[in-house]
């Protein structure tokens, strides 16, 4: 049953008249009335509809109202029919045993009480509602679980995938065989699958942060063509080892959007990454922005594989992907448009979808508000500042329960020319930094025992180190966790996998 289907009830008797006197009382907005004159009308309508409430009349020729009960009792379909018996007669105790041993809730004498009727049919009404929303709603938890444990299947899939080649790369650089080459090419493996995996974890993050309402714009004058330019230079190689064309066609005059630059970059580089992704190779994907009123149209355009019809309508929901396969030929989670769309909503735009099916390409147009006229002193595209370099050696200590990550990046920054220690707990952590005076530390928040806020704060308390750069280490980066970190006297955040480039900057940045 569909929520926009009337209940329906079924009003059996053989006198026309009868019939008629009870469609007139019972007509009401969402209740459809299906009469039968006879038992075997009345089948035929139970076999087609589905019925919530079923008035019969006791004597009717050939097949009486009881008699027509006992065949609705007898089939899986109609057995949990509600049965109202209007009657004539007498009814004693042996006949009202009779049709409640048949499925009756009730008996109503002739001539009926209008108001007795009009309240029995209106307490079916809205138990037959009530019970639509709720097989409904159970409708919706079922197809909620499926795409849950589609997507935990997706998941374990594509977080295992990197595995493979980030082991291998290993043994590359662990065996005492490998060329110059081969090794440079492990290292080039061990980075590109590491950033593979903190795409799909910061996507996932992002869709928590948004769909919670705890993602912040970071707003300002955005000249859009630096953020498509900057979205496209991310998959150029990628069209180039496809063979793929990429177009950029942008208004003469500069466009400006009040906008957070690095989510519109976001929303333009996940947009063209499935261009090429599914558009197949060869293909050509275009990238088209035009004026339209107070609006800026941007159009994603490719003549590749296309979407399926059945899919386009739910192609933004979350943990859909246009192939379920076990192949899992293009990977994956399937929430990167879904990202796309809460981000662009955001910022007050909107997005659709269009494909005219498998084969016939597809095309995504992003509308958004733009500045009624540039801001004042605004340049071109403006890039990112770059990250400086450490200008000092520095006494760092680095707190991780997981050894290998410590040990690991001690070893880098060492190499940097700090010194550095190490310390695995958080009680290990307040011994270490007592007698080496670290400049900074570097703590894990996620420690057993004694967290990383807790020893954040009992560092602050020590009189030597009330002044060391405290750097929270989080796998995390939500904003509660932060807000937390603050209190507890962090001065920077650095998710993991830590971007050294990142690390770098801000030991640079230090007096």
């Amino acid at each position: 049953m569909t929520p926009t289907e009337p209940i329906k009830f079924l009003l059996v008797d053989d006198l026309e008249a009868n019939l008629q006197a009870l469609v007139a009382l019972l007509r009401r907005d969402g209740l459809e009335l299906l009469t039968a004159r006879s038992g075997s009308e009345a089948l035929e309508l139970l076999l087609a509809h589905d019925i919530s409430l079923a008035f019969l009349d006791v004597q009717m020729p050939v097949m009486d109202g009881f008699e027509l009960a006992e065949v609705m009792r007898s089939t899986e379909r109609t057995r949990q029919i509600p049965i109202i018996f209007l009657t004539a007669g007498i009814v004693d105790s042996q006949r009202r045993i009779r049709g409640y041993e048949t499925g009756a809730v009730d008996f109503l004498a002739k001539p009926i009480e209008a108001h007795v009727l009009l309240n029995k049919a209106a307490t079916f009404f809205d138990l037959a509602c009530q019970r639509r929303e709720l097989a409904l709603t159970n409708a919706k938890l079922e197809q909620a679980d499926r795409l849950k444990d589609e997507f935990l299947a997706m998941l374990a899939h594509e977080l295992r995938n990197p595995l493979a080649p980030l082991r291998n790369a290993a043994e590359i650089l662990q065996s005492d065989y490998a060329e110059t080459e081969e090794r440079g090419q492990a290292l080039n493996i061990l980075s590109r699958q590491i950033e593979n995996m903190t795409r799909m974890i910061d996507d996932l993050l992002d869709v928590s942060r948004i769909t919670e309402g705890k993602i912040e714009l970071r707003k300002e004058s955005v000249n859009l063509a630096s953020v498509v330019q900057a979205a496209s230079s991310l998959i150029r190689s990628e069209c180039a080892s496809r063979g793929q064309e990429l177009a950029i066609k942008l208004p003469e005059s500069p466009v400006y959007l009040h906008a957070d630059s690095t989510r519109l970059e976001q929303v333009f580089g996940n947009l063209l990454m499935n261009a090429s992704k599914y558009g197949g190779e060869g293909c050509h994907i275009t990238v088209n922005a035009e004026r339209a009123g107070p609006d800026v149209i941007i159009s994603v355009t490719d003549d590749g594989t296309g979407i399926e019809p059945e899919l386009l309508p739910r192609i933004f929901d979350l943990f859909v992907q246009a192939s379920r396969t076990l192949d899992r030929r293009h990977g994956g989670l399937g929430i990167g448009l879904t990202l796309v769309q809460r981000i662009v909503r955001l910022h007050g735009g909107t997005i659709e979808a269009r494909s005219k099916g498998l084969g016939q390409g597809s095309q995504f147009i992003v509308r958004l508000p733009a500045m009624t006229a540039p801001p004042a002193g605004a340049s071109p595209a403006r890039g990112k500042p770059a990250f400086q370099t450490a200008t000092a050696p520095r006494r760092l200590l680095i707190v991780d329960d997981n050894t290998d990550s410590a040990r690991s990046l001690a070893i880098l920054q060492t190499r940097l020319g700090h010194e550095t220690r190490t310390a695995y707990s958080g009680t290990e952590a307040l011994e270490v930094a007592a007698e080496f005076k670290p400049e900074v530390v570097m703590l894990d928040i996620g420690l057993p025992g004694m967290d990383g806020f807790e020893v954040a704060r009992k560092l602050r308390s020590m009189p030597d180190l009330s002044g060391v750069f405290l750097i929270a280490m989080t796998g995390y980066g939500s904003v509660d966790s932060r807000e937390e970190g603050r209190k507890a006297g962090f001065d920077a955040f650095l998710v993991k996998p830590i971007d050294l480039r990142e690390l770098q900057g801000l030991l640079g940045s230090l007096p």
